[in-house]
């Protein structure tokens, strides 16, 4: 038996691990590699493949967004994520497999292996079932976070998500841009994404998260790209599409 593959990922370096990987196992052919989103949906549409590799963290439409796109029945997705301590938690209540960058080759035969027994059980509409139940999970009501707690040497203080201009990745850290003052805390940016009101945060790039409250203009710069403003003065580049960025100032 052979299976049909499609790989989704922006980052090219590692689409290129999995297409490495995925080399070594015959029954396994690449009909598909997307860089976007809105790559996705189109492959997968035209492709019908058995298998997805699907990225979580990606401009414009990220995984979640491309399976809300999708239409029953769904191929077996393995989703591919960066520490993400809420979707993997999700994943689990699914029972649905995931790859946690920097994942090793033993890590990702496991997880062909298990893709193959349930290919060869699955009943259909079973894995369907399962990511709707992810979707729905992940769109109930779940508080987003307030106040932030940030080591101030001895103390420990608490900053209001709303009194943040803006978040950069720091490595595994993130620093809380506040009027003039700066803080750190110890998580990565995609965690802290997940827990942050989508109304008032938006995320420009793989380095910066915006209150949409401190966004005065947004400015063209150079090869099609923009750049963000902020009341301070402060320029953000914007790697995701201007659009979604107009159309959540105009009815955020």
């Amino acid at each position: 038996m052979s299976f049909k593959a499609i790989i989704v990922d922006d980052e090219p370096l590692a689409r290129e691990r999995i297409r490495t990987l995925l080399a070594a196992e015959p029954d396994f052919e690449i009909v598909a590699e997307c860089a976007s989103g809105a790559e996705a949906v189109g492959a997968i549409q035209r492709s019908r493949p058995n298998v997805v590799f699907l990225d979580i963290q990606m401009p414009e439409i990220d995984g979640f967004g491309v399976l809300r796109s999708l239409e029953s029945p769904l191929p077996l997705i393995i989703f591919v994520t960066a520490y993400d301590e809420h979707a993997v938690k999700a994943f689990e209540a699914q029972a649905l497999d995931y790859l946690l960058k920097p994942f090793k080759p033993a890590r990702f035969r496991a997880a062909l292996t298990r893709a193959r027994e349930q290919l060869a059980k699955r009943q259909p509409g079973e894995l369907s079932q399962k990511i709707l139940a992810l979707l729905e999970s992940r769109q109930t009501a779940t508080p987003h976070l307030t106040r932030i707690a940030v080591r101030d040497r001895d103390r420990v203080r608490f900053v209001r998500a709303s009194d943040v201009d803006w978040f950069e990745a720091s490595g595994n850290y993130v620093i809380l841009h506040v009027g003039r003052e700066t803080h750190v805390l110890r998580e990565t940016l995609s965690a802290l994404e997940s827990q942050l009101s989508p109304k008032e945060f938006l995320r420009l790039s793989r380095s910066a998260i915006v209150n949409l409250d401190r966004v005065v203009q947004v400015e063209p710069a150079f090869n099609d790209e923009h750049v963000v403003i902020l009341h301070s003065g402060t320029r953000l580049p914007l790697t995701r599409g201007v659009r979604e960025l107009q159309d959540r100032l105009k009815f955020g």
